[in-house]
């Protein structure tokens, strides 16, 4: 099975199983009339519809690439995780709203043990299937499989605020405490939403991944051959769980094309199984000049110019640059 494929599945589960946890929310509404038990079943209609877009996003980030879309689908992945995003700061104030206009009326509260009983049943599904949706996305690379992971553990820390706000409630009967726990629930949701939206809009303006950058220098650098010279204006776009990498590579200028060819490869090959990536190579090679002599780690050249003095160690800084290194 594909990851894309293998994705889809797991996220059809979390739809269905959005469906069962927010009916079961609602049906600890009715019975206790709790605000704060409401916002936590508004949050859940949230996971419905952000489950169908996000099985949607899967369903066409698993298309394969085509004459419309070359690079593949795998921005949808980012587009659906914003618009999830948006759904869940959306409920935040749709939430603190409702507190708002109810702020000075008195509410009856009661069976507020069934309450407590259902909403924590749910959180312990939400939980672990929230951990396990943010493992496979960060296995598979899946943006929109963890956002809803995210999603869902966020649903299950503010249900046990809730599950903890209703117990106090029904041991001090301080009914007043149920709009506090709505509203600090409100302002959790919004910044969860709020986090989700901004990952999602980086991937979508592709926006440089810092700790993806790093680590691939950290691999070529441990994997560095003589004829490397020098590697500058490294670039790294994500689609969904494929990579797309431009870089310059200096090579040894009377290198034939078919050298060239296998060095190009062999770096590729290093970085392919190192970074556990599907990986796409843009790799514009250039001839070493004069001046690369400095910093040229091949001890047998017989076309030196000048003497070696010294390593150039590539760093996340020199090799994103777009000027040939030196000395």
């Amino acid at each position: 099975m594909t990851t894309a494929r293998e994705n889809f599945k797991f996220q059809r589960w979390i739809t269905l199983l959005s469906v069962v946890l927010f009916s079961i929310k609602i049906a600890a509404y009715y019975l206790t009339g709790s605000l704060s038990i409401f916002s936590d079943a508004l949050e859940s209609i949230i996971n419905i519809v952000a489950g169908f877009i996000g099985l949607y996003s899967l369903y066409v980030v698993a298309q394969p690439s085509d004459q419309e879309h070359p690079y593949g689908h795998g921005k949808a992945e980012y587009i659906s995780a914003a618009i999830e995003g948006a759904m869940v700061f959306g409920a935040g104030v749709i939430i603190l709203y409702q507190v708002v206009i109810s702020f000075f009326k008195q509410t009856t509260l009661h069976q507020l043990d069934w309450g407590i009983g259902l909403i924590g049943v749910t959180a312990v599904i939400n939980f672990l299937a929230g951990w396990y949706s943010i493992q496979l996305g960060k296995k598979n690379h899946s943006l929109a499989l963890q956002a809803s992971g995210k999603h869902l553990q966020t649903d299950t820390y503010s249900t046990i605020g809730v599950v903890a706000g209703v117990a106090i409630m029904q041991i001090t009967h301080l009914f007043w405490l149920d709009k506090v726990i709505a509203i600090i629930m409100s302002i959790w949701i919004m910044y969860s939403g709020y986090q989700i939206l901004r990952q999602s809009i980086a991937g979508i303006m592709d926006e440089a991944d810092l700790v993806l950058l790093r680590r691939f220098v950290e691999v070529i650098n441990k994997n560095r051959t003589h004829n490397w010279i020098d590697l500058h204006n490294l670039r790294v776009i994500k689609y969904g769980s494929k990579l797309h990498i431009d870089c310059h590579l200096t090579l040894p200028w009377y290198l034939n094309l078919q050298e060239a060819h296998a060095e190009i490869e062999a770096l590729s090959q290093v970085v392919t199984n190192e970074m556990e990536h599907s990986v796409e190579w843009f790799i514009h090679t250039d001839p070493c000049i004069p001046s690369s002599c400095s910093i040229c780690l091949k001890e047998d050249c017989s076309e030196r110019k000048n003497t070696f003095q010294s390593k150039i160690e590539w760093t996340l800084d020199n090799t994103l640059k777009n000027e040939k290194h030196g000395l």
